[in-house]
């Protein structure tokens, strides 16, 4: 778990290894500077990023789940309810259930919607600054301007 939760990846790991004169100890050491990946992580363009997904995706998930379970609680418990006709052959358990595939096509549609006005924008930009190094030298000071990761 070296990177995840703010552990460091400075460590020394004693390792037996054979070689023509026989067995010797290595030493092996991760560097303790965070890699590009890390740097970009910690940024606050990244952070931001990730908390405007967050904020859309989350509470969506939320109302789906809770949508789904009302569909699967009713059908179980409440069969008169669920059986009652609408017109014809139409029940308000098939409707319920046309409902359920209605709703994944409409989040999907307001998600890719969303993603397009104001997530994409962002991400856009946020790459350009990787890939021009800006984001990365910035964020280490240890890095001097320009040096390679």
């Amino acid at each position: 778990m070296c990177g995840y939760f703010g552990v460091s990846c400075a460590t020394v790991v004693p390792l037996t290894a054979t070689g023509p004169s026989g067995p010797a100890e290595v030493h092996v050491s991760e560097s303790a500077q965070e890699t590009d990946y890390q740097r970009v992580q910690r940024s606050p363009e990244f952070q931001d990023l990730r908390r405007r997904f967050r904020n859309f995706v989350f509470p969506m998930t939320a109302f789906f789940l809770a949508w789904y379970f009302l569909y699967v609680l009713l059908a179980n418990y409440q069969h008169e309810f669920m059986s009652q006709r609408v017109t014809g052959n139409i029940t308000v358990g098939l409707l319920f259930g046309l409902g359920q595939f209605v709703s994944t096509f409409v989040i999907t549609m307001a998600y890719a919607r969303w993603a397009n006005q104001k997530q994409d924008a962002v991400a856009e930009n946020l790459r350009e600054h990787i890939e021009s190094g800006a984001l990365i030298d910035s964020g280490d000071p240890r890095r001097p301007e320009g040096s390679p990761a």
